[in-house]
């Protein structure tokens, strides 16, 4: 029987298909094997169209990268192009191409500081993976073999391979049936204001965070630390906002102890925030390293990228002997070096670092309105990287249920009226394309005031309390 083409499959035939075939990242089996999956069929600027032609607006941006939206022609010619040209070569040892050598120079031209080096990896986790080991190697280089250990925080992600997911710590991650790696990995409090202590102030609360990092330090000694690794914005941990300085001073004391200082930028990078990176244009901090992925193609094609400053590459290379033996087929492909040169011209020609910030900021206004609602805890982010936080009692902060699911309920009520946001636990999360117009942030806010509106009256008649 010869394959049906894409247009001559329902969206019937394909939900079926993808239910009984696939199995999706993050996968919750029972709703899958009931319910399938949304069959997305197309996608133009900050919209989706559904197998069945239904619109939405992706408020999600993908999986937060989608940054200069879907649907540019541009894109697909330069990605055809390449691809005709030169779909593949390997960047092992001694081989390099065109896409790959320019675009890590555009990426230390970019990057702050003196990271001008970049490792290309096919994604976020591998970024991960890479920086975490690559630590190791520097501090082996330097004659310290034992200083190997790695500092994250509590409700922070930094990946899905096996090392990355064990340094990421985020409730509903950590499933019993995975085995994880626990030696040489120290998870600090999470340093989220809206949770903090009732008794400490927004500083306070600081430097007790300040404190237990160098409490940790003094217990399991510098000489065995030899990294920290932070999202400048825990992202999907629940777009955790740090307090005032607490980034810069925990920079301090790695810098005080010798402690690499490794930015999981891997959503933050490419314009989320306004800038290409936010570590220092946003907090302040000259990280030693930098992890990203997502907005360096916009989703265009899979690429990551570590970017390490010189200083990492001199002590590595010293003598000329060593070996860096971590890489993947897949390094620098030149499909996809291609795809991110032409996605930052696309930023750069169109000034979208601009644009994010001015409608960024008018996303904060238009969605902080919502806190007024009796199910809504905490509107926060920045930019356009936000979240609603929903609760039982505003007073309290206490959390519904988890099995009142009441962030999924809304996220459904918003695509029956055709917005997507995303539900993870207690949350609904957005972040939408760099392209978005304030027109379609008024739709957001005004059709996720709805779903909430909505599902809260839903929630009083069947007898949960809320408010």
């Amino acid at each position: 029987m010869p394959a049906q083409t894409p247009t001559a499959l329902t969206n019937q035939n394909l939900w079926q298909m993808d239910r009984r075939h696939s199995l999706h990242p993050w996968t919750n089996f029972g709703p899958f094997e009931k319910e399938g999956a949304l069959v997305i069929s197309r996608g133009q600027g900050c919209h989706l169209w559904d197998a069945e032609g239904r619109q939405y607006l992706d408020a999600v941006g993908g999986l937060w990268c989608t940054n200069i939206g879907l649907g540019r022609r541009e894109m697909a010619e330069a990605i055809a192009a390449q691809a005709e040209r030169l779909a593949f070569s390997n960047t092992f040892v001694d081989m390099t191409n065109e896409p790959t050598a320019q675009l890590a120079a555009k990426i230390a031209e970019l990057a702050p500081g003196d990271l001008n080096r970049v490792h290309f990896t096919t994604g976020g986790s591998t970024a991960v993976d890479t920086a975490v080991r690559m630590v190791s190697y520097y501090h082996h280089a330097r004659g310290n073999p034992d200083k190997t250990d790695i500092v994250a925080r509590e409700y922070s992600y930094h990946g899905s391979t096996y090392l990355s997911q064990s340094v990421g710590k985020r409730p509903g991650d950590r499933v019993e049936e995975f085995r994880y790696k626990h030696d040489g990995i120290h998870h600090l409090s999470v340093p989220n204001p809206y949770r903090r202590p009732a008794q400490l102030t927004e500083a306070q609360f600081c430097d007790s965070l300040i404190t237990e990092f160098e409490a940790l330090i003094a217990r399991v000694g510098a000489d065995r630390i030899g990294g920290f690794i932070a999202e400048p914005i825990q992202a999907s941990g629940g777009i955790i906002i740090p307090p005032k300085d607490y980034l810069f001073r925990m920079w301090q004391v790695c810098q005080r102890h010798d402690i690499l200082f490794i930015a999981d930028e891997v959503v933050t990078a490419f314009g989320r925030l306004g800038h290409w990176f936010a570590s220092l244009a946003e907090f302040g901090v000259q990280p030693d390293m930098i992890t990203s992925a997502k907005g360096l193609t916009s989703g265009y094609q899979p690429l990551g990228a570590v970017i390490f400053s010189d200083r990492i590459w001199e002590a590595m290379a010293q003598g000329g002997q060593r070996w860096f033996t971590s890489g993947l087929t897949y390094s620098g492909h030149p499909v996809a070096c291609a795809a991110a040169l032409k996605n930052i011209e696309i930023i750069e020609r169109e000034d979208l670092l601009a644009h994010a910030t001015r409608v960024g900021t008018y996303f904060e206004t238009r969605m902080a309105a919502l806190s007024a609602l009796p199910l809504v805890g905490d509107v926060r982010g920045r930019k356009l990287m936000l979240c609603v936080e929903n609760v039982a009692n505003k007073e309290t902060k206490a959390l519904l249920p988890d099995e009142v699911n009441e962030s999924k309920r809304i996220s459904n009520v918003c695509e029956s009226l055709g917005l997507l946001v995303r539900p993870i636990g207690h949350l609904n999360v957005m972040s939408p394309p760099l392209v978005i117009t304030e027109a379609q942030i008024d739709f957001i806010a005004e059709t996720l005031e709805v779903a909430i509106r909505q599902v809260t009256d839903d929630l009083v008649r069947e007898g949960v309390r809320v408010g």
